[in-house]
């Protein structure tokens, strides 16, 4: 049994796949940074100076009443929140990441259509005697008229 398992671990498919998972995780953290670090900042500066990540809708006061001035004070409190900011954080996250999956996957296909378009077979050859263009099928040349092999 240990040896079926090693033998399935090991397979190209199964290691292909956990460093996908790896990748895939560093990807996601750098596209967070990237949402929260760089891109909601500006979005949240034109809309009015406004922060997502603290964008909150207290459900239940925690142990200190509210108004809370942040969500960490709300968590703080204890108090029971809905943290709307974060989801739309987390939604701009997605749509990156799913549009760069999207790229990456619309080029690995094109590159496969590529491979698996057959080239034609050629219609014409070139004369030994003369060098001229004739049909594949020709058995002498029209141009120096020798009489070819047929291949």
């Amino acid at each position: 049994m240990l040896k079926d398992f090693k033998e399935f671990a090991m397979r190209g498919n199964v290691v292909d796949m956990a460093i996908g998972i790896v990748v895939g995780a560093a990807f996601a953290s750098i596209v967070n940074s990237l949402v929260t670090d760089i891109v909601m900042p500006p979005i949240g500066l034109l809309l009015g100076k406004v922060d997502f990540s603290n964008l909150f809708l207290v459900l239940k006061g925690g142990k200190v009443p509210g108004p809370y001035g942040s969500l960490a004070d709300a968590r703080a409190a204890g108090a029971v929140t809905i943290n709307y900011g974060t989801f739309f954080n987390f939604i701009i996250s997605f749509i990156i990441i799913a549009f760069a999956v999207f790229i990456l996957v619309r080029n690995i296909n094109r590159l496969k259509r590529q491979e698996a378009t057959p080239q034609a077979a050629p219609s014409t050859k070139e004369c030994p005697h003369c060098l001229s263009i004739i049909p594949i099928k020709a058995t002498r040349c029209a141009h120096c008229t020798s009489e070819l092999k047929i291949t």
